[in-house]
């Protein structure tokens, strides 16, 4: 197919594919790398604390059931289980994703989930490097964003999640560079991963939204494994005239795409979010903003009148439970996050749970709450960020803070130190009851990822038998 756009004859798909089979370690410029690993770090962190989630406590007993955890099985994350890779990577993708703890990419999805579970189930199956891993990871990642920087932003407000739909492309990627595949085997691979990109956002706030990142990197191996033995599948299923754009968004952009696979990488422009809180990224500018005021001036809940929050009219199309009844409607609350913040100063793991969403302090506070949005004018007129939140709060005593904040920490903007990611990691580690010696030793070797020549060691510090 020719892109009108640029004249070129090479479909989108055979330049993802060409990207994908020939990019190496090497070739990765070592600032990403960097910010790759604190990637990984973070998102096996959060992996273990999601293990503990009741989701993935039923999805381990599904896999056990299947009783798949003979020759080749790897680890299953936070548990004793083992299991084929698919199963595993279903399972450890579910858990990344289990808290909504994990990194965020600006266009709304979960960039790192899908493609490391499913690239560490195969290097750890492979007794790969972890170069290779970490080459592979890079790829991965860098397909999934610019899929969906390419895609129109019509996909998400259709409904669909990204993390899902756009992240299988990206688990496969990342699967076909490990397995050295080559340009026309990976656009095959990619085509059968097309037809099962799938997840949609009526989910959130359930067990399902974490399944979506599980079932992505699921599909990515059994994709990978199918090509391998000989199926056969389309080699146009990005820009077809019945393929993943058109029928996901109506239209696309293939500017976006053509040429720019690691011209930027996405790791540097326009970065990753690394999350300070378990809940969706867009309650974060308020929380983070909210909880620097109140120990500043050490506010009580008792002190205040009112709250009143502000945001982008896209904000609450996402943020739809405004008076939440479990922690995971908590997570999609931009109220509950707030109310958790003035009650209990803090708003962690732990917050996030059927008995705190409805305790009666938390419900009171709730009432004090006001949400609503700004225009599109106001926004365009004013240059505000998707993230622009404005809080307004008033006091009983008659006084009163109006604030503006534009970003969290942990975003592109004020982003999160190696040493900041790996106090991260300790904490979901200790939530989950890890060793705080194996934690250290785990820290230790993702920060020199590069120089651990058989991944299977890092396998054996995720693994409670052990």
């Amino acid at each position: 197919m020719t892109d009108e756009s640029t004249g070129s004859d090479e479909s989108l798909t055979a330049c993802v594919a060409r990207f994908t089979a020939t990019t190496r370690y090497d070739d990765i410029p070592a600032n990403v790398l960097r910010s790759a690993k604190k990637a990984i770090l973070d998102t096996i962190g959060v992996a273990l604390a999601g293990a503990q989630a009741e989701a993935s406590v039923v999805l381990r007993r599904y896999i056990e059931g299947l009783g798949c955890n003979g020759a080749g099985a790897v680890t299953v994350f936070g548990s004793a289980l083992r299991a084929l890779p698919r199963f595993a990577a279903l399972a450890n993708a579910t858990a990344m994703h289990a808290d909504d703890f994990d990194d965020s990419f600006p266009s709304r999805l979960h960039s790192s989930s899908p493609v490391l579970a499913a690239v560490f189930a195969e290097a750890e199956r492979a007794d790969a490097s972890g170069r290779d891993l970490l080459a592979a990871f890079c790829v991965g990642t860098e397909v999934t964003c610019k899929v969906v920087q390419t895609m129109n932003p019509e996909h998400y407000a259709r409904g669909y999640h990204a993390t899902s739909t756009c992240g299988v492309f990206g688990a496969t990627a990342g699967v076909c560079n490990l397995h050295r595949m080559s340009p026309e085997a990976t656009a095959a691979a990619l085509g059968i991963a097309g037809s099962e990109a799938a997840g949609l956002r009526e989910n959130f706030g359930t067990m399902v939204k974490p399944l979506h990142a599980g079932r992505a990197a699921e599909s990515a191996l059994v994709a990978v494994s199918l090509i391998e033995l000989g199926f056969t599948a389309t080699h146009t299923i990005l820009e077809g005239p019945r393929g993943f754009f058109t029928a996901g968004g109506g239209s696309y952009d293939g500017n976006v795409m053509r040429g720019k696979f690691g011209n930027p990488w996405c790791y540097l422009i326009p970065g990753i979010a690394i999350k300070p809180f378990p809940s969706g990224w867009l309650t974060h500018p308020a929380m983070c903003e909210l909880r620097a005021l109140i120990l500043k001036h050490d506010i009580r809940p008792e002190q205040v009148d009112r709250l009143a929050v502000k945001t982008n009219r896209v904000l609450p199309l996402n943020l739809t439970y405004h008076q939440p009844k479990t922690g995971l409607q908590g997570k999609f609350s931009m109220e509950f996050c707030l109310a958790a913040i003035m009650v209990l100063r803090q708003a962690g793991l732990s917050e996030f749970s059927d008995e705190v969403v409805n305790r009666s302090d938390i419900r009171e506070f709730l009432g004090k709450i006001d949400y609503s949005v700004y225009s599109d004018a106001e926004a365009a007129a004013e240059r505000y960020t998707l993230l622009t939140t404005f809080l307004d709060i008033t006091f009983k005593d008659g006084r009163r803070f109006t604030l503006r904040v534009d970003a969290a920490k942990g975003s592109p903007e004020f982003p999160m130190d190696e040493d900041e990611v790996a106090q991260k990691v300790r904490e979901c580690a200790q939530f989950s009851g890890w060793a705080g010696s194996r934690t250290e030793k785990l820290i230790e070797q993702i920060l020199r990822l590069e120089q651990v020549d058989d991944v299977r060691s890092i396998a054996g510090l995720l693994r409670s038998d052990l």
